[in-house]
């Protein structure tokens, strides 16, 4: 049985390699399709939300939140828990198949929802798009089941390794997309129905091949699955109960996203929602590599330790959870504020589009530590079964999220911020939001364990985050040495990934030296966590 370390290890090294391979991928992207004032690439980025989207309002909160611990729990059972598994499966994927047909039949009326202001032309793009992309929801749902199975047994690497097929399948098409067609192509009218076959197809394609690698390791499961539409028993209504809340709290927050979507695309051909989904994906980077490495290794342990009854754990567990991704999230959140211009000029067309994505980006790390944190804290809850109680700060966060954002489009309107900038206010009010969503979900976790286990948490975040200005300024320094926006870090795609790498550098550097000098003991942690993962 593997210890937690490794377990975070093998998960963290997972995604960091498809992490990587995905920033190959998506720079490939941008030179198909653009992403600065590039209106294909707004259509594309739209239709590639759809099956995601749909995905988390099906079925996302239910399967990374309940399913963990009721096949915990089914290990008990004398035949170790196949029976359940299989029922579980089962209807999973009837469910999905159901829906994904659905989702298909009513693509048009997906695209409006999203992006009602586009023109005709790109409307009818984005639906070309959408009719290659949506058959993703199937496999997204298939893995999450097959993945969280897996990690419910103990089995972590696969699920997060799976993700390097897709890239590389991905960068494979794009690649010879490339070579037949050239590119970046950044009008609508330059796109042909092979063109939008080729792309869309690939994508597709690799997710379907993340999804079938899983089944190669499902022996190490020990689990016996076979079809079995005898649902009957398995405790539906209990996962419905649980599941009604669920539904609400992702319902609420995709309405809040349709709120976003509808204002962004106003600036399309500007800085728009192909601009924020890079500007995501950087984002996204540390969050994946850190927070979800070691909350999925942890929750895992949460589950068995409440299922077991031995509630003088949870407290520790979430403390230590919570200091081991704050360490490296507030190093990450000033690394990449410093080196923001070169490290969006690897996703962007040009200089320009590299400083307005740079300004998104830091809009969304301003809650990089609070998101990891908040993942933690909404984790135990599903750990006590508890879904009714995220619903009520998720909905707070939701409304938040979506007043900011019109707030954004108003203050556009009134000439109070330039077009060019709405994305990047949007953004910002959703990170606000996240900060305002953190304090209410801690306080609420009372009524299930005694927050007082975390005020070491709270004191280790005040080191990190006094560490993360000098930080910051090192690093920021190092940047407006080379030049600045107008330095050679900002000219290339590749010159900004070189560049990028130096001003991250000196940031960790920094960062790392001012936690020595604080005395921070997790700084121990991090060289354990460091080691394990580079040794896998």
């Amino acid at each position: 049985m593997p210890s937690l370390g490794r377990a975070s290890a093998i998960i963290g090294a997972g995604t960091l390699v498809s992490r990587m391979t995905g920033l190959v991928r998506s720079i490939l992207l941008v030179a198909v399709i653009g992403s600065y004032e590039s209106r294909p690439a707004d259509a594309f980025a739209i239709a590639s939300a759809l099956p995601t989207n749909v995905y988390e309002l099906l079925a996302a909160g239910v399967i990374t939140g309940m399913i963990v611990p009721q096949i915990v729990k089914s290990a008990a059972h004398s035949d170790g828990g196949s029976k359940f598994v299989s029922k579980l499966l089962t209807l999973g994927t009837v469910v999905l198949v159901a829906a994904t047909a659905i989702a298909m039949l009513i693509a048009p009326a997906l695209i409006w929802i999203y992006a009602s202001s586009y023109p005709p032309a790109q409307h009818a793009l984005a639906i070309s798009f959408a009719y290659w992309l949506l058959p993703q929801l199937l496999f997204y749902g298939l893995y999450a089941l097959l993945g969280e199975a897996l990690n419910a047994r103990r089995v972590f690497g696969p699920y997060s390794w799976a993700p390097t097929v897709n890239n590389l399948v991905s960068i494979a098409g794009f690649i010879v997309f490339l070579v037949v067609f050239g590119g970046p192509y950044t009008q609508i009218g330059d796109w042909t129905p092979g063109m939008i076959a080729l792309l869309g197809g690939t994508s597709t394609l690799g997710i379907a091949l993340q999804t079938i690698v899983l089944l190669f390791f499902w022996k190490r499961t020990k689990l016996d699955i076979r079809p079995d539409f005898g649902w009957r028993g398995i405790g539906l209504r209990h996962i419905g109960t649980l599941a009604w809340w669920t539904f609400l709290a992702v319902v609420v927050g995709q309405l809040a996203y349709i709120v976003q979507s509808t204002v962004v695309t106003q600036a399309s051909g500007k800085t728009s929602i192909a601009v924020m989904g890079y500007a995501w994906l950087i984002f996204m980077l540390p969050h994946s590599i850190v927070a979800m490495s070691i909350s999925t290794a942890y929750f895992t342990r949460l589950a068995e330790e409440i299922a077991e009854g031995r509630m003088d754990a949870v407290g520790p567990n979430l403390d230590e959870s919570i200091r081991s991704i704050a360490l490296f999230g507030f190093g990450f959140t000033a690394a990449i504020a410093a080196a923001s211009v070169p490290v969006s000029r690897i996703f962007s067309n040009s200089t320009d589009g590299a400083v307005a994505t740079a300004w998104v980006v830091c809009a969304y790390l301003v809650a990089l530590v609070p998101f990891g944190v908040l993942m933690v804290i909404r984790r135990a809850f599903f750990a006590f079964q508890d879904t009714r109680t995220p619903f009520w700060f998720g909905l707070a966060q939701a409304i938040a999220t979506a007043i900011g954002a019109l707030l954004a489009w108003a203050a556009v309107a009134l000439g109070l911020l330039p077009l060019g900038f709405l994305a990047a206010g949007v953004a910002l009010t959703q990170s606000l939001a996240t900060l305002v969503q953190l304090p209410l979900a801690v306080r609420l976790l009372r009524r299930h364990s005694d927050t007082a286990a975390l005020r070491p948490s709270w004191r280790a975040l005040g080191r990190f985050a006094l560490a993360a200005v000098p930080a910051f300024a090192a690093g920021w320094a190092t940047f407006l040495l080379m030049g600045g926006a107008g330095g050679w870090a900002a000219s290339d795609r590749l010159l900004g990934a070189v560049g990028a790498a130096i001003v991250g550098g000196v940031s960790i550097l920094v960062y790392v030296a001012a936690l020595a000098l604080l005395r921070a003991p997790e700084l121990a942690i991090a060289r354990r966590t460091v080691r394990r993962m580079l040794g896998r």
